[in-house]
Formats: C-alpha cells, sequence, structure tokens
C-alpha cells in the first residue's frame, strides 16, 4: 500500500480508498521492538516476496546470462572451450572458478534462479487470494465527505433521491461497473482485470521458467553431416555429435529416419553481394515410426517437424568423390569425402583416412592419409592463391598431400575425422606440383611414388548438408508464458482500476443535492473525463433545478415613495 493510499484513508476515506492494489504491505522493524529469531524469518520472507527483490532477482537473472553468450559454453561447443582455454590461458583459472563455462547450471546461477522462482510464488499466492476475496466482496460504501477525492462535481435537481439513484445505479451497470445502492448513495467499482493482469504476469514468469528448467533437463540435441543420398536414423548412434538433459532417456528418442535426396544453393553473382546465398535447401524424404515416406524440403528458417523434434538445416559444403589403388590397381577406397568449409566462398579442407585393404609394394599392411584443400571456384595457376574465388562449382581444384604408415586410429585416442595424425607417417614426395602436394582437377590422378598407387579425383563431386535435430520439451510451454506475459502486462499498464460514488440528498430547502466523486488507484488524467462524462449522462436525466425566484425586497416606511403616499391621503 503506497503512501498517498494510506493519507487518502487517514483524511476519511476509510474503506473507500482501501484495497485498490493486493500489493502486501512492507513492514519496517527500524524504530520498532527487536526481532527474535521467527520475527527475522518472518521478515526475511517478507522481504524476499517483495515485488522489489523480485524486480532485483529478475534483473541479476539477465545478468548473469551475459557471460553465456559471450564465453563459449561446455553444454554448447566443447572444441570452441578448449581454443578458448588454449588462447587465454590466465584468464582460464579464474573463468574455470566461477563456473563461467557451464554459466547455466552454475551454483550461483541455479541460487538466483531458485530464489526468483521462491519469490514469485511467496508473493503471487497471498495477492491471489486477497485478489478472490475482492472479487466476492462489494464496492465499499461512500466517504462522508466526497469533496475530499481528487474528481468531484455537485448540483441541485428537482428529481426526488430515489429517482436519482436509481438513475445512477442503471447507468453505471450499463458502463459495466460493479454497482449497488449503499445508504444514501451508490458505490460502483471498475478495472478488476487490472490486478488480474498484474498476477497474470507474474504466473507466467513461473510458467517461463518452469519451462526453462524443463528444457534443460529434458532436452537432446545433436548434429549430423549427411551426404546427398545417404541417410540418417534417429537413434544415438547416427550422431556426429549429441548433448542432452540430466533426464533426458535415449527411450524419449522420436522414431523417424530421413534421406538426403539432393541439395540446391544458388549464389548472388554479381555487385556487392556477390557470393550471398539466394536459394539454401535440401530435398529430403522421410518417414515416421516406419510409416511411408514423405518428401519435403528443409529451409534455414524452414525445419522439418516430426513429432517433438525439429531437424534444423544448418550448414552444406562439398564431398569430392576420391578413389584410392594400390600399386597392383586395386581399388581400396571409394567415394565421396567431406571436407569442412574454411570461408563463405567454401574454400575447404578435411582428410581421407585408408585404414584397411591397403599394401605397399612388398604385400605389407599399411595406412594411408591424404590431406584435401578443395576450393569449387579456382583463381586459375599464377593468380597467387588458391583460396576460392566464388561458392559455387565453376572451377573446382583440390590439392592433395600424401602420406603412409600408421594413422593411429588404434591407439584408443578419439581423432577428428577430418584432420591426420601424421606423427607416424611419413610423406609421400610426388613429382610435379610443390614435390609434396599435387593439385587435381575433376578427372585427374596424382600417382604415388615407388609403386605405392595412385588416387583420383573423380569428375562427380557431391554435396553434403549438415543437420541439427533438437528436442525442446519447454517449447511450447515457454512460448505461452511468454504471450500470457505480453497480455498481463498490457492490462496491468493499460487498465485503470476507480471507484465512483453517487450520493443524492433532499436538501434544507426540499431540493435534492447530487453528489458525483471518482477515486482511481493512481493519477490519471481520464478519472476526471470518465466521471464528467458520467456526470453528463446523470445529469439528463435529473437536470439542475432552476434557481429560486428572488422575494422582492419590502420599502422602507421612510422613503420619498412612501411619504408621497402618505400625502397623498
Amino acid at each position: 500500500m503506497s503512501k498517498t493510499e494510506t493519507t487518502e484513508q487517514r483524511d476519511g476515506l476509510g474503506e473507500a480508498g482501501a484495497q485498490l492494489s493486493t500489493a502486501p504491505v512492507e513492514e519496517t522493524v527500524i524504530g520498532g521492538p527487536t526481532l527474535g529469531v521467527i520475527g527475522w524469518i518472518r521478515w526475511f520472507w517478507r522481504q524476499l516476496t517483495s515485488m522489489r527483490v523480485a524486480l532485483i532477482l529478475l534483473f541479476l537473472l539477465s545478468l548473469g546470462a551475459i557471460p553465456g553468450s559471450l564465453i563459449p559454453q561446455a553444454s554448447a561447443d566443447e572444441l570452441k572451450v578448449e581454443q578458448f582455454k588454449a588462447a587465454h590461458e590466465t584468464l582460464t583459472p579464474v573463468y574455470e572458478k566461477l563456473q563461467l563455462f557451464d554459466v547455466y547450471s552454475s551454483v550461483w546461477f541455479s541460487a538466483i534462479y531458485i530464489l526468483l522462482f521462491v519469490s514469485l510464488i511467496g508473493c503471487i499466492v497471498p495477492r491471489t487470494w486477497q485478489f478472490v476475496g475482492q472479487l466476492r466482496g462489494r464496492p465499499p460504501g461512500a466517504p462522508k465527505r466526497l469533496t475530499r477525492l481528487p474528481a468531484y462535481t455537485t448540483w441541485r435537481t428537482e428529481a426526488q433521491p430515489e429517482q436519482v439513484r436509481g438513475a445512477a445505479l442503471a447507468m453505471l451497470e450499463r458502463r459495466r461497473f460493479r454497482a449497488e445502492t449503499a445508504g444514501d448513495a451508490v458505490a460502483a467499482e471498475k478495472g478488476y482485470l487490472r490486478e488480474a493482469g498484474n498476477l497474470l504476469f507474474h504466473v507466467a514468469l513461473i510458467v517461463i521458467l518452469v519451462a526453462f528448467a524443463v528444457g534443460q533437463l529434458f532436452k537432446s540435441e545433436g548434429g549430423k553431416l549427411v551426404i546427398e543420398g545417404d541417410g540418417f536414423s534417429n537413434t544415438l548412434t547416427q550422431y556426429d555429435d549429441f548433448k542432452s538433459g540430466s533426464q533426458f532417456s535415449t527411450d524419449d528418442l522420436v522414431p523417424f529416419s530421413f534421406r538426403l535426396d539432393g541439395f540446391t544453393g544458388t549464389y548472388e553473382k554479381n555487385g556487392p553481394q556477390r557470393g550471398t546465398p539466394r536459394t539454401f535447401e535440401a530435398a529430403v524424404s522421410y518417414s515416421e515410426g516406419g510409416g511411408p515416406d514423405k518428401k519435403t524440403v528443409i529451409r534455414v528458417n524452414e525445419p522439418l517437424k516430426v513429432g517433438g523434434s525439429k531437424v534444423y538445416l544448418i550448414a552444406h559444403g562439398y564431398a569430392p568423390v576420391l578413389t584410392v589403388r594400390d600399386g597392383r590397381g586395386k581399388v581400396v577406397s571409394r567415394g565421396p569425402v567431406p571436407l569442412l568449409p574454411i570461408d563463405n566462398n567454401i574454400t575447404s579442407t578435411g582428410a581421407l583416412k585408408v585404414m584397411d585393404g591397403y599394401r605397399d609394394k612388398n604385400g605389407k599392411k599399411e595406412q594411408l592419409g591424404f590431406q584435401a584443400f578443395f576450393v569449387p571456384t579456382f583463381a586459375g595457376a599464377g593468380k597467387g592463391t588458391m583460396l576460392s574465388q566464388f561458392p559455387a562449382l565453376d572451377f573446382p581444384v583440390i590439392a592433395l598431400t600424401g602420406f603412409h604408415g600408421d594413422l593411429r586410429v588404434n591407439s584408443g585416442l578419439p581423432q577428428n575425422v577430418y584432420q591426420l595424425d601424421t606423427s607416424k607417417m611419413k610423406q609421400f614426395a610426388v613429382t610435379g606440383g610443390t614435390g609434396k602436394a599435387n593439385r587435381l582437377l575433376p578427372g585427374e590422378t596424382m600417382t604415388l611414388p615407388d609403386g605405392a598407387g595412385s588416387i583420383t579425383f573423380e569428375k562427380e563431386i557431391k554435396e553434403w548438408a549438415s543437420f541439427q535435430i533438437s528436442q525442446q520439451p519447454g517449447n511450447g510451454l515457454a512460448l505461452a508464458g511468454a504471450v500470457a506475459a505480453i497480455a498481463g502486462l498490457a492490462g496491468s499498464l493499460f487498465i485503470q482500476r476507480r471507484r465512483v460514488w453517487v450520493r443524492a440528498v433532499r436538501g434544507e430547502d426540499g431540493v435534492t443535492v447530487v453528489e458525483m466523486a471518482g477515486l482511481g488507484r493512481s493519477e490519471s488524467a481520464k478519472l476526471p473525463e470518465e466521471l464528467a462524462e458520467l456526470a453528463v449522462t446523470l445529469h439528463a436525466e435529473a437536470p439542475t433545478a432552476p434557481p429560486a425566484p428572488e422575494e422582492p425586497a419590502e420599502e422602507p416606511a421612510d422613503t420619498p415613495a412612501a411619504k408621497s403616499e402618505g400625502a397623498e391621503k
């Protein structure tokens, strides 16, 4: 309750000016008696459940989310976290102690989150019961002196008091006021949706917090690179990388599969936006739960929705088809090799690993590895750069560097499929090119030295698309909470709660005196305007009484007129 409302009650408004809000009365212990343990607990609870503390906690929550946006998070990209740690050796120990690499699961962020949750619930529950009580109550009676209210008007009418009160009651009910006659006045109240909107807003905040918690506990998110013609089945072993919440179970994965039929990418060819994607879509065939195949197109902002999962198109690249033969001409490896883009023109790098089936000229088993550098549009020999000039396949060229030995794939240590571990390998020295690597056009072959075999860059170049498959069970709940929060906030801002009283009593001279007054929860220019409109409407049924005729004053006996009359007689 604000200081203004307290003053109004003290000035004689009484119950009429009370409880326009369900906000709890804040108490202070300054200058009061010493509090015991129970008293301090109650005081702490009142502070925690106050709206001021809730707003502070909400601000701290948004402030605490900033590091999660600026610093790489282990839950999102562990590789970036490792790169950050390697580049910032001084900051890393500090960030680790502050849990800045795991902001959303950190102790301090969880503490703010839980305190905000408790604060909102502790604030909303008592206010809701108080609001329900106000809805079941009736408008309070009129104060003794309506002249003290901020909006006031009065006039005299020849209509009977009962007639004026009846007209006022009907008028207010037509305006959707909750009104009743109490004594010599009509009491009316309107604007309950303001407090309902306020409560709805805070309930919506709780819903959003619950949705966030559900999403973090039960979410799953994984990535998969799919080459044209290949497919994906939504099982754990099919993912390239996978992360999930602590309460997620693999049984919660939606059973579906899809195949990448083709990728279409077109790019701006001229002007300042040259190379900007214009068409970026993946044509797929998918089935849900073993059902019939369906065809659809996945675009950047148009994911495939299957059950509770969404399949997003997030990246694209090329997969040149490479064929490796041993010294006897036997094909030991053939297929598309996906390469990762390193710039906007899809200059790409990657590796081809031949782990089984290869034997050197002496028949000894050995492993081969090739580092690949691919450009879809080559600038041309002697142009001073190997970087691609355009994202489309206008002039594809690949540079290959070969190694033989042990790839160390059986060492027990995880390896990046797009990089070679050459610590146990020797590099082939080849003729032509740089002596270490050769540039090949589609259809050309690089011969390995000493009868070690060859590698051919086939004319077929496939494309690949990278997809993110995610399940966010709290998204719908969060959306509903956000919509409800906006609706509640709009109601609490634009709806004004106010009370109006109309008093009609008979004056000493027998003429009815009409008084109208209004009181709002907060000062607003609309309240006097609304009261004036109501007064004009009521005045039409109870018009102002004409002024009483003035009686002629009696002339004194000693006036000249009296003297002349007496003389005539």
